[in-house]
């Protein structure tokens, strides 16, 4: 399967067996997550599809209005508020037809993860909760609960069935790891099976954090 303008699609074996399908965070691309394949570890008898998306370019209200790739507006400088509604919903809605592709491609939706950092966390937790099938997991770095007062309101029978990984910074200075915590309380309290881990890092992913995500991933998808 080819890449196209808009996706990079890497496999890491023939025939892959699940697919990630993984948002970048503010300002980045496609590409921002390509390097740490190899750093996942993964074996050889667990080839997997990994896909890459490109958020929208749009104007980013706390940045003057400049024009960057974004899953949704940040209109506040305190993230959580005063949110973009519609452009979060609209990301999950490509979320979506992404999990759909891979459906059609053969890889079960019990075998796609999505998976994102910051912005793109945000994206895959807000649809990941809500997807109508159910998912193999779902992975937020540094990243948070967009909208989150419509949960009850948007939650799939699933939840409880979907594991997530939570990986944060607690010296975060762009999503404070207060907001991670709070994340992830919401998600315990409705019976998510979260692993959360926080590093002596700031908004960015470390070598520890790589590790853990790939035996996590290695226990997820190697049944």
């Amino acid at each position: 399967m080819l890449s196209t303008s808009n996706t990079l699609v890497v496999e890491t074996g023939k025939e892959p067996v699940a697919s990630i399908i993984w948002a970048h965070g503010l300002g980045a691309d496609k590409y921002d997550f390509e390097s740490i394949i190899p750093m996942l570890d993964l074996p050889d008898s667990l080839p997997i599809r990994f896909i890459f998306p490109n958020a929208p370019i749009r104007p980013i209200t706390v940045n003057g209005g400049m024009e960057m790739r974004g899953w949704y507006d940040i209109r506040s400088i305190s993230i959580n508020e005063k949110e973009d509604e519609e452009g979060v919903k609209e990301s999950a809605r490509t979320l979506a037809g992404l999990i759909e592709e891979q459906i059609r491609l053969g890889i079960p939706s019990s075998r796609i993860v999505l998976a994102g950092f910051s912005q793109g966390g945000a994206i895959a937790l807000y649809q990941g909760l809500q997807h109508p099938q159910q998912l193999a997991g779902i992975i937020v770095l540094s990243s948070y609960l967009p909208l989150h007062n419509t949960l009850d309101e948007i939650v799939s029978e699933f939840v409880s069935s979907t594991p997530v990984f939570m990986g944060h910074g607690n010296q975060d200075p762009v999503v404070p790891v207060e907001l991670g915590l709070f994340t992830r309380d919401l998600l315990l309290e409705r019976r998510v099976d979260v692993q959360w881990t926080t590093y002596p890092m700031g908004h960015s992913v470390s070598a520890d954090e790589i590790s853990d995500l790939g035996k996590w991933l290695i226990e997820l998808l190697g049944k």
